[in-house]
């Protein structure tokens, strides 16, 4: 199965019109959002006295709110040329950010795209700055794409033409390049493990890097044997396909040829048994989403790359399966990484850290200035913070705060863990320099970080456990069940830096 990225034809069907009246564009359906102050300001009072007042009778009969995400469909409205207006709630006026306009649009979207559509129109506020504008455009786009990849009937239908009137060509483009990214990790993710495994995702990776114009180097497992890659090794014993690490390399206009501004680092487990250490069934059923990490990692890197942004990033994704075979990796087994450091294994489930061990050796001898991993890491994670929350460590407070304010500034949760000197303790090992758990159940995903920190070599470094927030088991408003490409966009905001 070949991955969908259109990157190199980015609109995808979406067009700008800025000077066209949305209310005169023949259309199956026009999205208005609205405020839950009512339809009495910008593109929401428009609508309204086209349709003569009747945004504000419903509004005034308590059929529509203006709540966040509550989608009210209106049939054949008079006074527009579009046969369906769809009023989804951005909630109050003052709070309206990138993120809720992302994910109303989202949801006005996937709400349409139940059935075949010829042409939807959006319509921009002229309150909304450009990158609200991106934002929503990335969301209009992503709510047209489900999870449903071998369905022969989808459940999703993109449009054939997605129009965002009042809205600037350059923010409508920019807005379909970050929704290309976010629904290739989503692709990724959803993909069955017989069809994605590291051979195959290298496939993929190297396709993605042809059409972005990235360098790619792939090292199958005699190139990570001659590197002292035994980490990497030790985990992919266990399967009949062998590992495998990718490494992509971006150099934008104007960017330094020397050492890497940032790198990205993934965690590619493309599935998980838990090896020896077996996971039970329920347990296992969506370990396909293990290698989210290097699925966000390497469309964070398209993104930025199509978007021809000033910086030099390599991205790095450790690709391994962790299976039961007969060779498999064993507790108690003392294993060397590429750097030197001995890890006695304690829990063959704790696959994701040892796989990382060897990746982050590779990116510390590269120098960048800076070093951000994603990775599915662990259930304690998600323990602490939910489903919705990814849990960030860090050795580099300033690092740090970048990418909360990244984070943040697209609508996507991130939140700092304490990383105290007093959690290495629980990773030594008695015979060998760590292990790859900690004491006990208490505090998993700090010691986790700690274990991962031993191998970054002091560079400033961020670590993001997306445990939680990379696959959703059930849908929400704005985005069917399965990969949700969390933390990608993140990742080209903290690229891009700018206004909230």
């Amino acid at each position: 199965m070949t991955t969908e990225f259109s990157i190199t034809a980015p609109n995808n069907g979406f067009r700008a019109e800025l000077e066209a009246s949305a209310r005169s564009i023949k259309a199956d359906a026009l999205v208005l959002f609205l405020a839950d102050d009512g339809p009495g300001k910008g593109a929401a009072m428009e609508i309204d006295e086209a349709t003569g007042g009747l945004l504000s009778r419903l509004f005034s009969a308590g059929e529509i709110s203006g709540k966040p995400y509550e989608c009210v469909p209106v049939l054949n409205p008079t006074g527009i040329a579009a046969a369906q207006l769809l009023v989804v709630g951005i909630g109050p006026r003052a709070s309206v950010d990138q993120g809720i306009l992302h994910r109303a649009a989202a949801t006005a979207t996937r709400h349409l795209s139940a059935r075949p559509r010829d042409t939807v129109v959006l319509l921009a506020d002229g309150a909304w700055s450009t990158r609200q504008i991106e934002q929503a455009v990335a969301g209009s786009m992503v709510g047209q794409v489900g999870q449903d990849l071998y369905r022969a009937n989808k459940k999703r239908v993109r449009f054939r033409t997605t129009i965002w009137a009042q809205a600037p060509a350059e923010a409508v483009t920019t807005g379909t390049l970050i929704a290309d990214g976010v629904n290739l990790a989503r692709r990724l993710v959803n993909m069955a493990p017989d069809d994605l495994y590291p051979q195959t995702f290298s496939e993929e990776a190297a396709a993605i890097a042809g059409r972005t114009g990235m360098e790619i180097d792939i090292w199958d497992e005699h190139e990570l044997a001659r590197e002292r890659c035994h980490a990497i090794l030790a985990v992919g014993r266990g399967s009949s396909r062998s590992p495998r690490l990718v490494k992509v390399t971006y150099r934008g206009p104007g960017a330094s040829t020397g050492a890497p501004d940032l790198a990205l680092v993934g965690k590619g487990v493309t599935f998980d048994s838990g090896g020896l250490s077996l996971k039970p069934s329920d347990g296992m059923l969506t370990m396909k989403c293990d290698m989210a990490g290097a699925a966000t990692m390497l469309a964070a890197a398209a993104t930025i790359a199509a978007m021809r942004l000033p910086v030099h990033i390599v991205a790095v994704c450790g690709l391994a399966e962790n299976m039961t075979g007969p060779s498999a990796y064993k507790l108690g087994d003392v294993i060397t990484a590429r750097s030197g450091t001995t890890i006695e294994i304690h829990n063959t489930d704790a696959e994701g850290r040892v796989v990382l061990a060897d990746v982050l050796d590779v990116v510390r001898e590269m120098g960048p200035k800076r070093i951000v991993d994603a990775a599915t890491l662990t259930g304690a994670c998600m323990v602490a913070l939910g489903h919705d929350v990814a849990g960030l460590f860090a050795n580099d407070q300033l690092l740090c705060d970048s990418v909360v304010a990244a984070a943040h500034s697209v609508g996507e949760g991130v939140w700092q863990l304490p990383m105290y000197p007093e959690y290495d303790d629980q990773i030594k090992s008695e015979v060998a320099d760590i292990k790859n758990v900690g004491d006990g159940r208490w505090g998993g995903a700090i010691t986790a970080a700690k274990f991962l920190e031993r191998f970054v070599g002091g560079i400033p470094w961020t670590h993001i456990d997306i445990a939680g927030p990379a696959f959703a088991e059930k849908p929400r408003p704005w985005i069917d069940g399965g990969g949700t490409g969390a933390l990608v966009r993140t990742i080209v905001e903290l690229v891009r830096g700018g206004e909230a």
